[in-house]
């Protein structure tokens, strides 16, 4: 099991740095992250479809309402695995 903390925004600036930091996790403990726009959303959906490519899944701890809310406005709360 490895487990990513990313921090800060989640959003279109800090996308591609966090993909490229946290790709390989099968845990994505979102504690210590602000703020999510839909780019952060679609971070997410691409870790949990890489962790799946793997063979493994994506479980995603501690996320706000801000990010549950955002999945369920987009109708993809279903894709991702909330803890």
């Amino acid at each position: 099991m490895t487990t990513a903390a990313p921090s800060g925004d989640l959003s279109f600036a800090t996308v591609g740095a966090a993909l490229a930091a946290h790709g390989g996790a099968t845990v994505l403990d979102l504690a210590a992250v602000s703020r999510v726009d839909s780019a952060g959303l679609s971070l997410l959906l691409e870790l949990t479809r890489r962790a799946k490519a793997r063979g493994a899944g994506l479980e995603i701890r501690n996320a706000s309402e801000q990010v549950r809310g955002l999945a369920s406005f987009f109708g993809v709360d279903s894709l991702l695995n909330f803890q």
